[in-house]
């Protein structure tokens, strides 16, 4: 087992040492750049009781919370059944790593990050650190060593998440009542170490995360790091904490050294200024940036508005909604990152396969303006408003034809129709004809224009109003891609 020594040494060996100075020298991996959709996966003992969200493990010992009264209802009192006896029931009987594989592939997704470690703390790996994983309870088989290996045979990028540093308090309101939460606890219990809860917006909030916890984090990290090298890292919040500074430059060092030494480019995804800016890729959660952003930066949202987890419950999105976020984004500069949940038992429900093939069919098509693309010179045009920030998902958008999003890639400019015309005219102002060649309007040579997957009658013709796209038998619910090839 790794020392501290040991991980300071690698930490300080170089290129990369532990200060922000060192690690602003970061550059994202090309391939994400490249990337643009990913999957995330919050499969966990959550995804047993099905319940609400994937906050199960907290919310269920807090008694003014739903998950409270469900929980007495469904299994009994807790200090009969607490969250550890969901462990037993994680058989994980219907998981099959190539069957997700294969489904992710078909989806057009370039990468994917299962979760570790959730705040609930069972961890989905094979550790020596805590006997509470899925390796020796449960399943007791490697979950994440499984989709290591199945990802990679297809082409996937394997990458992984920790949020761990939530753990510190996210079990502490057990030890209010009459539960199985109780003190005595050590390193390495389950529940250890259930903390009262902090004021989680406040970065110096009591009680301070202890040394022996940090510790135990940055060791269950790094522990993570070498056995199953993930290309990128992914930290949830409360990582930006003032306890963790410290921690976190440490982890960050040694992460990037090892990937040099094993030949390929690591990064971590991070979110509310956990770490310096420069130093890992930017992360929002659920939400956007309104104009395209000089930094590269990455997404995260989920295929249902109501948990991240599998629940009886989800609210699901559409494939549209799903397509326009991905659309703002990779117009902006950046990634996205769209969360599935898979049952308790390994299975991934019908909707969510269904909104993936869907997505993985639109990619098959409309791809090449996707991946591999860059930013235009503006991001969009139309009279729909985006708003910087994140959790911006509570109201859908209602696009229209006019609203269109670009991407550049070769010869290629990519317009993306957010809302398919439904009398087959497109009109796309921002290549409009200008007299005056000081005005930074378009002056360059359009060669040709098509229409992504239509094979019917078009023409095009421009003129100070803008290029006019006639395709009078284009039909589709989803957005439409126009490639103009420039000379």
């Amino acid at each position: 087992m790794i020392t501290m020594d040991q991980i300071k040494q690698v930490a300080n060996q170089g290129p990369y040492t532990p200060d922000w100075q060192s690690l602003g020298k970061f550059e994202i991996p090309a391939w994400f750049k490249g990337a643009k959709f990913g999957i995330f996966i919050h499969w966990g003992l959550y995804s047993v009781p099905a319940f609400n969200n994937e906050w199960y493990s907290r919310n269920m010992y807090i008694e003014d919370h739903p998950e409270f009264a469900h929980h007495v209802e469904t299994y009994g009192p807790h200090k009969e059944f607490g969250y550890k006896e969901f462990i037993p029931m994680f058989t994980a009987e219907k998981f099959a790593a190539k069957e997700w594989a294969d489904l992710l592939k078909k989806a057009g997704a370039q990468y994917v990050f299962q979760v570790a470690e959730h705040h609930d703390g069972f961890q989905m790996y094979d550790s020596q650190l805590s006997d509470w994983n899925v390796v020796k309870m449960g399943p007791k088989k490697d979950i994440l060593g499984e989709l290591k290996t199945a990802f990679e045979e297809v082409d996937l990028h394997f990458c992984t998440s920790s949020h761990r540093a939530e753990h510190w308090f996210f079990m502490g309101h057990g030890q209010e009542f009459d539960s199985d939460i109780k003190e005595p606890m050590e390193k390495g219990d389950f529940y250890w170490p259930a903390m009262p809860e902090p004021d989680n917006q406040d970065l110096f909030s009591q009680p301070y995360p202890s040394d022996e916890y940090l510790e135990d984090w940055l060791f269950r990290t790094v522990e993570l790091i070498d056995n199953y090298q993930p290309e990128l890292l992914y930290f949830d919040w409360w990582i930006q904490h003032d306890a963790f500074k410290e921690h976190l430059q440490l982890l960050a060092a040694y992460y990037y050294n090892r990937g040099i030494e094993w030949g390929k480019p690591v990064g971590i995804c991070y979110k509310h200024d956990a770490m310096m800016f420069g130093s890992g890729i930017v992360e929002i959660e659920r939400g956007k940036f309104a104009e395209a952003q000089p930094f590269y930066w990455q997404t995260d949202t989920a295929i249902a508005r109501n948990s991240w987890c599998y629940t009886s419950t989800l609210d699901y999105k559409e494939t549209k909604e799903i397509l326009h976020d991905l659309i703002e984004v990779v117009s902006k500069n950046g990634n996205l990152l769209l969360n599935v949940g898979p049952k308790g038992d390994g299975s991934i429900p019908a909707k969510d396969q269904q909104i993936l093939e869907d997505i993985g069919a639109w990619l098959a098509v409309n791809g090449e303006g996707i991946y591999d693309s860059k930013p235009w010179r503006q991001s969009g045009e139309g009279p729909t408003e985006v708003f910087s920030g994140q959790f911006q998902e509570a109201n859908v958008k209602s696009y229209t034809s006019e609203d269109i999003r670009f991407t550049v890639k070769g010869e290629a400019l990519y317009a993306f129709v957010l809302e398919a015309p439904t009398d087959g005219t497109v009109v796309i102002r921002s290549l409009a004809e200008s007299a005056d060649q000081n005005k930074p309007e378009f002056h360059g040579i359009l060669q040709a224009v098509e229409v992504l997957g239509y094979e019917g009658e078009l023409s095009w013709t421009k003129d100070h109003e803008g290029l006019h796209i006639q395709c009078p038998e284009l039909r589709s619910e989803l957005p439409v891609v126009c490639k103009i090839t420039m000379k």
